[in-house]
């Protein structure tokens, strides 16, 4: 399995914080469902870090079969269009976002 974050780094804006989250869910979520071969999306809003993490707001996680599915993926014009929303909502957001690709699977019992 291969799996696409995207670690949004930095903070909302005072006073978007619902509006953020609001238009995440709305428009970027539906949009992720519908990436060519996604099997799961995740969101995961940080609710704590340690005292010296950098400061991240949400993980957003796609995962894929293959690294060939991942790569028509954000080659589709879904992407396009979620990246210009992301965009938009980029103007609430005090910093930036950037995607690291993993690869792994669920520790079992015994690994």
């Amino acid at each position: 399995m291969i799996t696409r974050s995207a670690i949004f780094e930095g903070r909302i804006k005072t006073g978007c914080e619902e509006r953020f989250f609001a238009a995440i869910n709305e428009r970027l979520a539906p949009l992720w469902r519908r990436f060519p071969h996604a099997t799961n999306v995740r969101l995961l809003r940080v609710l704590q870090s340690d005292a010296d993490a950098r400061p991240v707001v949400m993980i957003q996680q796609i995962d894929y079969p293959s690294m060939a599915a991942l790569e028509e993926a954000i080659a589709s014009p879904v992407r396009a269009e979620a990246r210009a929303i992301t965009m938009e909502l980029m103007e609430m957001f005090d910093g930036r976002f950037y995607h690291v690709v993993s690869e792994g699977n669920a520790v079992k019992d015994g690994a």
